[in-house]
């Protein structure tokens, strides 16, 4: 019966040190490429005495955004600082988590079927 119990007890450990090296990695993100409106920002208030673990993000920002295949939809992300007009950007986002990450690139680092989509719908 102890082994039993024991056994159980370390499956669950492992299943829970899974799910945490899981959710804190970037397995199974996708990239979505974007350019900055400065217009699509907001500035975000004051949570009013919440702590806010992932630092300070005083803008929000809902861009369109398009992954490697072309295929788009609105993001919504923070950034802790107004981002430089027309710049383009890849987001890291996970499904449940949302957007991990951003990053400033350049229009040539953007792949062919964004390039395309940028070249038709100009900003």
């Amino acid at each position: 019966m102890k082994k039993k119990i024991l056994f159980g007890i370390g499956a669950v450990v492992i299943a829970a040190v899974c799910v945490c090296i899981f959710s804190l990695s970037k397995a199974g993100s996708t990239y979505y490429y974007s350019q900055i409106d400065n217009s699509k920002m907001e500035q975000v208030e004051s949570r009013g005495g919440v702590i806010n673990f992932s630092g300070s993000m005083d803008y929000s920002y809902t861009l369109f955004s398009y992954d490697e295949n072309g295929k788009g939809k609105d993001i919504t992300f923070g950034a802790s600082r107004e981002l430089k007009e027309g710049a383009f950007i890849r987001l890291t986002v996970m499904p449940i988590r949302g957007v991990l990450e951003w990053e400033e690139v350049q229009y040539d680092e953007l792949p062919a079927a964004v390039q395309d989509q940028f070249s038709n719908n100009p900003n």
